[in-house]
């Protein structure tokens, strides 16, 4: 679920190319096996669609659901059906003029809900497994959406800082910092990017980030090696925000009886009871590293996380953020794989730390933008 102009680019995509989007340097792929993007300011996932799996049954979807998939798979994906550098019938405007009629839509609808899928429709295109923001920031600010890289810490447990008053970025830099593509490794089936920032983020710790991605998952690893010669004590995020119908319509199963921290309680202590009903803002931390499923309603996505005891469920609710407009504040859920102040990872000289998610299809499950 991207904005029309990052859509257009990747509609002229016919294989791979970089270009610039919102100011900044992004890479796209437009292959076989389906699409990619991402920004080269923090080595930053934008935005995967695999191939339709023409295997997968329509008549598990929904008649709305199955229009919306058609919908996107006419327009959007890429296949056998559509010819090498065709373009599809998606609008060449940007997200500029998509908000401004976004914002004149709400100031007709004063005092209703204005975070519903009318809005979101005007804003964003369908399509793909990623959100991100239709009116991201200028430089040097980051991009909300897609997966960006909390290193070395996550949120404001900024035990990795090394400016004198700990009072380094929220997050840590790396997500705003540049990247350099080191190498592109091409299989039969999918892509493999190697990148690794452009100048060093860290006097001890040197990150660097794999991107696979194929007609069946995408998988992200932050890897840190430990460089320096005292110990240094680590927090990071994969901050995933993952495309979905209405966020406040989502189920996400497998923490069950997790211990979890509740943020907007004061980091209160507490056990979840059955599978998490999303029905509004929330920003918890489970000490699990089971997988997890989330069920929009239309599209059942499994994820795996790897090196992480820590899983991030987070959405503003109604405090959306500035760069949030109100149209798309309800397509996301932010499901993080991380290390956080429940499992900090101490590194040691020479050491390395691999922090990982892998997103996939549940096996049967529904598919409405695939």
């Amino acid at each position: 679920m991207i904005p029309p102009c990052l859509r257009a680019l990747l509609d002229e995509t016919d294989g791979q190319r970089q270009c610039e989007w919102a100011g900044r340097p992004v890479w796209l792929a437009r292959e076989s096996w389906g699409e990619l993007a991402v920004c080269l300011q923090g080595a930053q996932v934008l935005h995967f669609l695999p191939a339709p799996d023409p295997a997968r049954a329509e008549g598990s979807l929904s008649a709305p659901a199955a229009a919306e998939a058609e919908g996107s798979r006419s327009s959007n994906a890429p296949g056998p059906a559509r010819a090498a550098g065709a373009l599809s019938n998606a609008p060449r405007y940007c997200a500029s003029d998509a908000t401004r009629r976004s914002s004149a839509s709400d100031d007709t609808r004063a005092g209703s809900d204005a975070a519903g899928p009318v809005e979101q429709a005007e804003v964003l295109v369908p399509g793909g497994w990623l959100w991100v923001t239709p009116t991201p920031q200028p430089l040097p600010g980051a991009i909300r959406g897609g997966i960006p890289l909390c290193w070395p810490w996550f949120a404001d447990d900024r035990g990795a800082d090394e400016s004198p008053d700990r009072s380094g970025p929220f997050h840590g830099p790396a997500r705003k910092a540049d990247w350099r593509l080191d190498a592109v490794d091409e299989h039969e089936d999918g892509i493999e990017l190697h990148l690794s920032p452009a100048e060093p983020l860290h006097t001890q710790l040197a990150p660097r980030a794999v991107i696979q991605a194929n007609a069946h998952r995408l998988h992200v690893e932050l890897i840190t090696e430990h460089v320096g010669e005292t110990p240094v004590k680590l927090s990071a995020a994969l901050h995933t925000y993952l495309a979905v119908t209405d966020s406040f319509a989502c189920r996400l199963g497998g923490l069950a009886g997790a211990r979890y921290l509740d943020k907007l309680a004061g980091f209160a202590e507490r056990d979840q009871q059955g599978e998490l009903a999303v029905r509004g803002g929330l920003d918890r931390i489970y000490h699990t590293n089971a997988e997890l499923t989330l069920d929009d309603g239309n599209r059942r996505l499994r994820v795996a996380r790897q090196g992480s005891d820590s899983a991030v469920v987070w959405h503003p609710g109604e405090a959306r953020p500035d760069d949030t407009p109100p149209g798309a504040a309800r397509r996301f859920l932010c499901v993080e794989s991380a290390n956080t102040r429940l499992d900090p990872v101490w590194l040691v000289p020479g050491a390395q730390h691999l922090l990982g998610t892998t997103l996939s299809l549940d096996e049967g499950a529904r598919e409405s933008d695939a």
